[in-house]
């Protein structure tokens, strides 16, 4: 099945951090931009980053227990061929990224085994990154 690529608009209070941080440390494809946002290209999706206050959860995120770790709510991220998670994890590593949850494989053993990442970007935005050795556990019970 085609993937249709989602949009997702997120707020950012210091624009010029995280345009950094999107376009570099995650090497990701500047699109069109003004002085108020950017779009990125997030692994084929528009990702927009929108200057705007500091909200709530991203002063201090709240969390929910999976697995024996505490992760943020909200958050967002990307489903990655196993490989390429590998990469983007050594990548953040070696950008010295601080993680919420460092690179992991979760659910060992079970349906839905995944590899899983979660940091913050300079703005309190929560990401999660994963992969399956399997992508037809994606969904699984």
């Amino acid at each position: 099945m085609a993937l249709s690529p989602f949009h997702l608009a997120i707020p950012v209070h210091d624009l010029a951090a995280a345009r950094q941080f999107y376009g570099e440390t995650f090497g990701l494809n500047e699109g069109r931009s003004s002085e108020q946002w950017v779009d990125f290209d997030f692994y084929g999706h528009q990702l927009v980053i929108h200057e705007h206050p500091q909200t709530p959860s991203q002063e201090s995120a709240h969390t929910n227990p999976v697995d024996g770790h505490d992760v943020p709510v909200p958050h967002f991220g990307i489903v990655l061929s196993w490989p390429e998670w590998e990469a983007l994890a050594e990548r953040l590593q070696g950008f010295g990224t601080r993680f919420v949850i460092e690179p992991y494989v979760r659910f060992k053993g079970q349906p839905g085994e995944q590899a899983t990442m979660f940091l913050l970007d300079p703005c309190g935005n929560a990401l999660e990154f994963k992969a399956f050795k399997d992508m037809g556990q994606l969904f699984a019970k």
